[in-house]
């Protein structure tokens, strides 16, 4: 029998209402010494909390006997009043009726166990409550809904469909089913093929929905990173002054870039100094550039341009490589009266801005969209995680495999293997076929009570 687990379901601290949530055959018989009775099933009930004689609080109960609940088991939900103390005092109360406190995402986690949700969907509502943007929240939601899942569950079924195809012609050699010839192997192969690039396509939008992209701002003092971050955010995020180095160490903020999360990263100015504090703050510069998905080398715009940006990089940040994304950024056009504009220059886009009066700023925006590979787009996307789009092109990957060996040396034995290991591929997805340490590693990234 399984355990009983309670936990606030509600954030940390002070708020107008908090809830409880017990889930396990225990529930019934808690609900019994809490309320004095078992509540009529999904209805509310308006009642007092009881610890004996004792009324600790005043709330509503709710009862949702399995398997018709979130978890597939009996569930008691007690939304009292959200004082912290007083929710302390119910939880201890609950624990000590037989329940235990649930581990981080463990309510989801039985969800998943009982056949309630796949996995796609459990993580979905991790997604939905961390979500960044009202894109994020609405494609999370999607999968949530199992949009995503219903993708992954068709392509499962051609695949499989394919295979018994396959399989019944290598068991049957007497029916003398030509695959190439018969040519039904190669159209449904291009077929899934197809499908597979769709899917992946619209869970590469929902990754960066999720993820968003690291920028980090670098280059020399005074270059105007600082002035560049409160632009971009629309705050007064960063401390702005005309004396060099006022950036002592890394700052962040996260702003919504038309539905993707950009986590802009102020520096240190890069330069050699004496100034251990300062010394610091260039290390962890450094530090965040390694890490960073693009990084933004700010130049002021009044300085001569270089002649090769690798010597000018070797410069500021010496023996540390070029980093691979990069955008050049001539700042503070308004003092040069140079026109902002965006063009490339010697393989790298280079962008010309004013922080102070915002001119060329929706140029850098859109550069940045670009760079990232994201598609306003809003039908047909839903929230996706790069171990999804690992398994899509796992699949991808032995589906082009199987059709060379049929193509090139008509073996049948080695095209079912690839189907059958594609299959795989894809059901890990879904969680139909996964491993004890991957669901620890999903459920353990999840609130305590969800």
């Amino acid at each position: 029998m399984a355990d009983t687990i309670a936990a606030l379901a509600t954030p940390p601290g002070r708020g107008g209402v908090g809830i409880i949530r017990v889930s396990g055959p225990q529930s019934g018989a808690i609900a019994e010494q809490v309320l004095g009775f078992t509540p009529q099933p999904r209805k509310a009930h308006y009642c007092p909390f009881r610890r004996g004689n004792e009324v600790l609080d005043q709330g509503i109960a709710l009862f949702f006997p399995g398997p018709n609940s979130f978890t597939g088991e009996d569930v008691l939900e007690l939304q009292g009043h959200g004082g912290p103390i007083l929710l302390d005092m119910i939880l201890e109360l609950v624990l000590s009726q037989g329940a235990r406190t649930a581990r981080p995402g463990e309510f989801s986690e039985r969800a998943f166990l009982n056949d309630k949700i796949d996995l796609i969907q459990a993580e979905a509502i991790a997604d939905l409550i961390n979500a960044d943007s009202r894109q994020a929240a609405k494609s999370a939601m999607a999968s949530m809904n199992g949009l995503f899942s219903t993708e992954v569950d068709a392509l499962v079924t051609q695949l499989i469909q394919l295979r018994m195809y396959v399989e019944a012609a290598i068991d049957f050699p007497e029916e003398e089913i030509d695959f190439l010839s018969d040519g039904h192997v190669l159209t449904e192969l291009d077929g899934l093929l197809t499908q597979l690039n769709r899917v992946f396509t619209s869970a590469s939008q929902g990754v960066i929905l999720r993820e968003g992209m690291t920028v980090v701002l670098a280059g020399r003092p005074n270059a105007g990173k600082s002035s560049l971050l409160n632009a971009l955010c629309g705050t007064d995020r960063a401390i702005v002054t005309e004396i060099e180095g006022t950036t002592r160490d890394v700052l962040q903020e996260v702003f919504n870039l038309d539905g993707i999360p950009l986590h802009i990263v102020d520096t240190a100015g890069l330069r050699v100094s004496e100034d251990p504090v300062e010394q610091i703050g260039i290390a962890r510069a450094r530090e965040a550039i390694g890490k960073a998905d693009q990084v933004l080398i700010l130049m002021d715009s009044r300085d001569p341009e270089p002649e090769s940006l690798e010597n000018y990089w070797g410069s500021l940040a010496a023996d540390m490589p070029l980093p691979s994304g990069v955008t050049v950024v001539h700042n503070k056009i308004d003092l040069s009266g140079q026109n902002a504009q965006l063009k490339e220059k010697q393989g790298v886009c280079n962008c010309w801005v004013s922080a102070k009066t915002g001119a060329g700023l929706d140029l850098l925006r859109q550069h940045l969209k670009q760079v990232v590979g994201f598609e306003n787009r809003s039908e047909g996307v839903y929230m996706a995680r790069r171990r999804h789009l690992a398994a899509i092109e796992e699949a991808r990957s032995l589906l082009a495999s199987g059709k060379e060996q049929l193509l090139e040396n008509q073996a049948g034995e080695l095209l079912a293997e690839d189907l059958s290991r594609a299959q795989l591929a894809l059901e890990v997805i879904t969680g139909r076929y996964t491993s004890d340490d991957l669901l620890g590693e999903i459920f353990s990234s999840f609130c305590i009570g969800k």
